[in-house]
């Protein structure tokens, strides 16, 4: 494990950061989430959910992590950013600690959801009615579990999860979050109605029960982004008034115990995922780019369209895949060469395992 508060601990920790607030949309927005973060959450939020990650897993071995995502775009189809990040934050969390995730999305989202795991690497499944997620030898399993999108037919199903998946942490990425009205929209103010299951009830039930709980988000309106709930209206005049009489702003009310905020939520899990390979001094848990390719492509091809174009393009929130794919080189390349990780002029290569 990387020692907290050495010095490389420190740059690491920085350096993903700082990835993370670069407005690579150019949608302005980004800068103004963070800061608000910092006064509500200070402090690395990618270090410091990965350092949770690791504590909370330990602390509870032999049980899952559940993983809510999946954003509704035109007729409910869903977008690239959040599968996508759910499912490399699966992998990183197999290879890296051993634990096994069940990805939680609405029912009709379920083949692009198995093709993203496949992309990323990963032996999707779905989740028996016993709940057991195990471990199968000489593969790399990931569960899915489904929920219809009306409260009545959700509901008792994430009732049920909770009781027979007993996760120790809940994490969200790129989910609608529910305003203090309970109803969810899109960042720009469109009604989500019956396109999404009401997720917000299982993180509610989940947190009732003690169980840790993570968020991902990169606008507001999504689930676990009530962290900053208060500090929205002033940079963001949609989170109180979405423009449509009586139903209140976009804003997230839900709250998740730990708040990670990116210029993309797929590019949050990227940093996550860069802090626990980091953290564990494991470079095998930070994917190489062209995994993050692979699996983008996958959810395109099985449903998905990306959020800026609204079509089914390879790409997260505008930036195509290509570009993406640069991005990620430079995180995992800057996070290899800051903890050692270079090669010198005769040729030797640095090697975690015994740089400290």
């Amino acid at each position: 494990m990387l020692e907290k508060n050495s010095t490389r601990y420190l740059n690491v920790s920085r350096n993903i950061e700082d990835f993370m607030k670069l407005d690579y949309t150019g949608v302005g927005l980004i800068g103004k989430l963070y800061d608000a973060l910092q006064t509500r959450q200070p402090g690395p939020c990618c270090m410091g959910a990965a350092e949770r990650l690791v504590e909370t897993t330990r602390a509870n071995p032999g049980t899952p992590v559940l993983i809510a995502t999946g954003f509704p775009e035109g007729g409910g189809v869903p977008e690239t950013d959040g599968p996508v990040g759910a499912a490399l934050l699966a992998r990183a969390l197999f290879l890296g600690l051993g634990v096994i995730s069940v990805i939680v999305v609405d029912e009709d989202w379920e083949a692009m959801m198995m093709a993203t795991c496949r992309g990323a690497g990963l032996a999707p499944r779905p989740l028996p009615a016993s709940g057991a997620a195990d471990f199968i030898d000489y593969l790399r399993p990931v569960y899915i579990k489904t929920v219809p999108k009306d409260d009545r037919g959700s509901r008792p199903i994430c009732d049920a999860l909770l009781d027979v998946t007993r996760p120790c942490l809940l994490l969200s990425i790129e989910r609608p979050g529910c305003n203090v009205n309970g109803l969810y929209h899109g960042l720009g103010g469109r009604p989500l109605d019956g396109m999404v299951a009401d997720l917000d009830y299982l993180f509610r039930q989940a947190k009732a029960r003690g169980t840790l709980t993570l968020g991902i988000g990169d606008g507001g309106n999504e689930l676990g982004m009530g962290v900053i709930a208060e500090d929205l209206p002033r940079f963001s005049p949609k989170a109180v008034d979405c423009g449509i009489p009586g139903r209140g702003g976009v804003g997230a009310a839900t709250a998740a115990d730990w708040l990670v905020v990116s210029n993309v939520s797929n590019w949050g899990a990227t940093g996550i995922v860069a802090a626990l390979s980091a953290l564990l001094e494991n470079p095998v848990v930070f994917h190489e780019p062209e995994l993050e390719t692979r699996a983008t492509e996958a959810c395109v091809a099985n449903g998905g369209v990306d959020g800026m174009f609204m079509g089914p393009e390879p790409a997260n929130d505008g930036i195509v895949i290509k570009e993406w794919e640069g991005m990620v080189r430079s995180l995992r390349a800057t996070v290899l060469r800051t903890l050692g990780h270079s090669v010198n002029w005769r040729g030797d290569q640095g090697d975690w395992r015994q740089l400290k």
